[in-house]
């Protein structure tokens, strides 16, 4: 009997853990930050790593960012069980710093998988590292909030919500791009 999308998901979880996928960072975590929300989601969002309450909790997304998201979610008619949460790093970097490229590399495979199985019709991108993984070489300040093509995957590079939360400036413009998502879904569904 075929798995479920849960099952697999569970499966490529497990595996993170059986391989030790970055050990060192493992070690100084609290838990292995999955992803969280719909397996059958038209959208998946993609966070660089866990921070300090993400690690505490084990959910993606559940500190003053996460609640950013959630009201920018909200505004576009849309809640956290609609879509899919994650990160490209699955655990916590000491003191909340950047997540190196051998990192996200370790960790690039799990997440492609992810996607295979949910197979979303858009993935966003939060922030410059979640972006960087599927267009190396942009600037995130050049593309954010136009959708672009890799592959058969539609990428929508957009400001991470700490950003905004930091920047004032951001916030305008984080909210404007994300109040394109719907008309994009719409697009993409008639293509489909």
């Amino acid at each position: 009997m075929a798995l479920t999308k849960e099952q697999q998901l569970e499966q490529i979880r497990a595996d993170i853990e059986k391989s030790n996928i970055c050990p060192d960072l493992a070690k100084t975590a609290k838990h292995l930050v999955f992803g969280y929300g719909n397996p059958d989601a038209e959208l998946v969002f993609i966070g660089e790593a866990p921070g300090k309450h993400e690690d505490e909790k084990g959910l993606p997304f559940v500190g003053a960012s996460g609640e950013y998201l959630n009201s920018l979610l909200a505004d576009i008619g849309l809640s956290r069980e609609q879509v899919y949460i994650t990160n490209i790093v699955k655990y916590r970097p000491p003191e909340n710093r950047d997540p190196i490229q051998s990192e996200k590399e370790a960790f690039l495979p799990y997440l492609l998988k992810q996607l295979e199985i949910i197979k979303p019709n858009i993935i966003v991108t939060l922030g410059r590292h979640s972006m960087n993984c599927f267009l190396p070489n942009y600037v995130i300040g050049d593309v954010h909030g136009n959708i672009q093509q890799v592959g058969a995957l539609q990428i929508l590079p957009l400001y991470h919500p700490a950003a905004a939360l930091y920047n004032g400036k951001l916030r305008d413009t984080l909210r404007a791009d994300f109040n394109q998502i719907p008309g994009l879904l719409k697009s993409i569904r008639k293509e489909m």
